[in-house]
C-alpha cells in the first residue's frame, strides 16, 4: 500500500546509477525538447575540473582606438590649416611655377614687296627655344646635374657650345625665362620635342626626372630676303630679337611687326595638361609695306653701279631712278651692297644707305641750280654771251675750269653745256648788285630745291647735307659754291633736283613707299607727298633745252649718255671729295644726272661714283655709261615711246666779231 503524498514536502528522486540513460532511446530519437545533456567538465591538472573561462571588458581597448584616431585626426588638421592658411601663399606659387607655363605667341612680321606686289622681304615660320632655369633647380628637379644634362642633350640639336648653353641655364636659377637659341627651323624643335616626350615617358616608368620639362619655344618667324643683296640697302634688316634694326625694317617696325599675343597653359611632367583651362590672347598679324621701287629696274641699276664701281676701284657708287611726275622713287642702289640675311658676314661699312647717308659735295651737276636763278631772276637768257677767260681772279685766288683754254666765248647755254666753272661765276654775280646780295639770291633757290633739307623721305641715317648762310659763306665759298664746291648734298637730294626741272620747276618730295597692306586686306594708300613751285614752267623748259646741249651738242661734256631715239637732258659732275677720314681734299666724285624724254619727261636718273682710282675720274666717262644703260632699261620697262621730234640744238659760243 502506498503511503499518502504529502503536498508540502518534496520526496528525494533516487539516484541513477552512473551511465545509465534515464529512459531508453531509440535510434533516431531526440532528447527531450529544452533538454541538453548535461556538459562534462574537461579535466583539470591532477585530475580536477578546470575554472570556466571569463571574456575581458571591451572599453580599454576602445578607448585606446579613439585616442589614436583623435590623434591622427588632429595632426591631419593641423597639416590642412598649415598648409591652407599659414603657407597657402608659398604653396601656391610653386604649384604655379610648375604647373602654368605662359608662352609668348609673336605675330607674324609684315612683308615688304615692291610696287607690283613681289616679296622683297618677307617670313618663314622659326622658333626661339626657351627654358625656364627654376625648374633645373637642385630643389625643382631633385638632381644636382639637371642644367648639365639639360646642356648636353640640347648641345648637338642647337649646335650650340654646351658650356655655354650650361651658364645661361644657371646664370639665374629663380628665372622662369631665357633664351638658349633663336631662329631655329621647325626641324630642330621636332627634334627636341621628340626628345622631351622620351624623356617624359621614361621618367614615368622609373620615377626618374626629365630635365628637358621646362624646355619650350616660342613661335617666332624668321626674316627672309629671297632676292639676296637686292635693295638692301632700302630694306635693311632685323636684330636677332627680329625687330627693324635698319632701313625701311626699322622705319616702319610698328607697321610691320604687329603685335604679339600671349598663351598660358597647364604641364605636367613636360607636357600639356589636357583638362586644364588655357588661356590665349591671339597675336596680331603686322601690315605689308608696298614701296614705289620697281624690282626689275632695281635690278639693273644695282648691276650697273656695281660693275662701274668695280672697274674704277672706287670705295663706292649709287644710282637713284625716280618718276618725275609722282616724286616715287623706282630704284635705290648701292654699291658695295650687303646681303641683309647675312648681317654677321657683311662689311659694316657696307651696311646702310649711302645714297641717302653720305655728304658730298656734288660738283657741275650742281650748275643747274645756278643757272635756274639767272634765268628765273631775269639776269640772263640762254643766248646771253660770255666771255670766259683761261684765269678768273676772285678773293684770294685764280678759279680755272678744269682744262686749260684760250677765252672761250660761249652763250650762256655753252657754259652750261661745257660746264664752265668761270662761265657759271660770271653769270651768278649778276643776281645782285653787290655780291652779299647775290649770295643771298642764290641761297635762296638752293633752299627752294631742297639742298640742306630732309628730303621728306624720314630715311634712318639720311643727312640733310650743308649749306651754311649765305652771310657765313667765307670769300672763296661765295664763288665756289655756284659751281657745286663748298655745299653737299645726298644722292637723292640730286636726283630730286633734275626730277624738278623736268617736272615743269615743280618739287615733288620724293617718296619711297606707296601705302600698306593691313591683316584684313585693306590697302591705306601714303599721304600725298609736298609740292612746291620753285621756278617757272618757261624756266623749266628753257633750262631742259640748254641741259640737251650738253648730251647732244658734240662741245657738250656728257655725249656718251646718248640714247638712240631718245631725247636725253642731262648734266655731267666731277668735283674734289673731302676724305671722311682725314677732312681734307682727296680724290674725285664723279656724276652724271638727267631725265628722258627731254620733250615729255618721264624718268629721272643720277649716277655718283666716289673715288674712283682706275681709269678716268671725269663724270661723263665714269658716270655717263651708267645713266645710259640704267635709263636705256627703265624706259623700256615703263614702256615709254621714243621722242616724236629733234632737239632744238641752241648755239653753244658765238663769233666776238659778230
Amino acid at each position: 500500500m502506498t503511503a499518502p503524498r504529502d503536498p508540502g514536502r518534496r520526496v528525494p528522486r533516487p539516484a541513477r546509477p552512473r551511465g545509465e540513460n534515464p529512459r531508453p532511446r531509440t535510434p533516431g530519437s531526440r532528447p527531450p525538447a529544452g533538454r541538453r545533456p548535461a556538459a562534462r567538465p574537461a579535466p583539470g591538472r591532477g585530475g580536477r575540473p578546470a575554472r570556466p573561462l571569463r571574456l575581458g571588458s571591451p572599453r580599454p581597448r576602445l578607448r585606446l582606438i579613439s585616442l589614436a584616431l583623435t590623434l591622427v585626426m588632429l595632426a591631419f588638421t593641423v597639416r590642412l590649416l598649415q598648409v591652407q592658411a599659414v603657407d597657402a601663399d608659398d604653396y601656391a606659387s610653386k604649384a604655379n611655377v610648375n604647373r602654368y607655363v605662359p608662352v609668348r605667341l609673336a605675330a607674324e612680321r609684315g612683308t615688304i614687296t615692291d610696287r607690283s606686289g613681289i616679296a622683297l622681304a618677307t617670313t618663314v615660320d622659326a622658333y626661339d627655344i626657351t627654358a625656364a632655369p627654376d625648374l633645373l633647380t637642385p630643389a625643382t628637379a631633385g638632381i644636382d646635374d639637371a642644367p648639365r644634362q639639360a646642356a648636353e642633350l640640347l648641345a648637338p640639336i642647337l649646335g650650340a657650345d654646351r658650356a655655354e648653353l650650361e651658364r645661361r641655364l644657371t646664370a639665374n636659377p629663380r628665372s622662369q625665362y631665357v633664351v638658349l637659341a633663336r631662329q631655329q627651323t621647325p626641324q630642330v624643335w621636332k627634334q627636341i620635342k621628340d626628345l622631351k616626350q622620351a624623356l617624359a615617358d621614361k621618367a614615368e616608368r622609373t620615377g626618374g626626372v626629365n630635365v628637358l620639362a621646362g624646355v619650350n619655344r616660342e613661335a617666332h618667324s624668321k626674316r627672309v630676303y629671297p632676292n639676296g643683296e637686292l635693295a638692301a640697302g632700302i630694306l635693311g634688316f632685323v636684330d636677332a630679337q627680329g625687330k627693324g634694326a635698319g632701313g625701311v625694317e626699322r622705319q616702319w617696325d610698328r607697321t610691320l611687326a604687329g603685335k604679339d599675343g600671349k598663351r598660358v597653359y597647364a604641364q605636367s611632367g613636360g607636357r600639356q595638361v589636357p583638362t586644364a583651362d588655357v588661356e590665349e590672347q591671339p597675336a596680331v598679324p603686322g601690315s605689308d609695306v608696298e614701296l614705289t621701287i620697281d624690282r626689275d629696274i632695281q635690278w639693273a641699276a644695282q648691276r650697273a653701279i656695281g660693275e662701274q664701281v668695280r672697274a674704277s676701284r672706287a670705295d663706292r657708287g649709287y644710282v637713284v631712278v625716280q618718276d618725275t611726275r609722282t616724286g616715287q622713287i623706282l630704284a635705290l642702289a648701292n654699291a658695295p651692297g650687303f646681303d641683309p640675311g647675312d648681317v654677321a658676314g657683311a662689311d659694316s661699312t657696307a651696311l646702310g644707305n649711302a645714297a641717302l647717308s653720305d655728304a658730298y659735295e656734288p660738283g657741275s651737276v650742281s650748275k643747274v641750280m645756278s643757272m635756274a636763278a639767272v634765268l628765273e631772276e631775269g639776269a640772263a637768257r640762254w643766248d646771253t654771251r660770255v666771255e670766259v677767260p683761261n684765269r678768273l681772279p676772285r678773293a684770294d685766288r685764280a678759279f680755272a675750269d678744269d682744262v686749260d683754254h684760250p677765252t672761250w666765248y660761249l652763250t650762256l647755254n655753252g657754259v652750261l653745256a661745257k660746264s664752265s666753272n668761270i662761265g657759271t661765276i660770271l653769270a651768278t654775280e649778276q643776281l645782285g648788285r653787290t655780291q652779299p646780295e647775290a649770295n643771298r639770291v642764290l641761297h635762296s633757290y638752293l633752299r627752294k630745291f631742297g639742298i640742306g633739307r630732309a628730303t621728306g623721305l624720314n630715311f634712318p641715317g639720311e643727312t640733310r647735307g650743308i649749306l651754311a648762310a649765305p652771310e657765313d659763306w667765307n670769300a672763296s665759298q661765295q664763288y665756289t659754291i655756284p659751281f657745286g664746291q663748298g655745299l653737299s648734298l645726298n644722292a637723292v637730294q640730286a636726283t630730286s633736283v633734275y626730277s624738278t626741272i623736268a617736272n615743269g620747276g615743280v618739287r615733288i618730295a620724293p617718296s619711297l613707299v606707296r601705302g600698306t597692306r593691313g591683316p584684313d586686306g585693306a590697302f591705306t594708300p601714303a599721304p600725298a607727298p609736298e609740292r612746291t613751285r620753285v621756278v617757272s614752267g618757261k624756266t623749266a623748259r628753257t633750262l631742259s633745252t640748254m641741259l640737251e646741249s650738253v648730251v647732244d651738242d658734240h662741245e657738250g661734256t656728257g655725249t656718251r649718255a646718248k640714247i638712240a631715239g631718245y631725247r636725253v637732258a642731262g648734266k655731267t659732275g666731277t668735283s674734289n671729295r673731302v676724305d671722311p677720314k682725314t677732312g681734307r681734299y682727296h680724290g674725285y666724285t664723279a656724276s652724271f644726272a638727267g631725265f628722258a624724254p627731254a620733250d615729255q619727261p618721264r624718268v629721272t636718273v643720277y649716277c655718283a661714283v666716289q673715288n674712283p682710282t682706275s681709269g678716268s675720274y671725269f663724270g661723263g666717262q665714269v658716270c655717263g655709261p651708267v645713266f645710259k644703260q640704267v635709263m636705256e632699261f627703265a624706259l623700256k620697262t615703263l614702256r615709254v615711246p621714243p621722242s616724236g621730234k629733234e632737239p632744238a640744238r641752241l648755239p653753244v659760243s658765238y663769233s666776238p666779231r659778230s
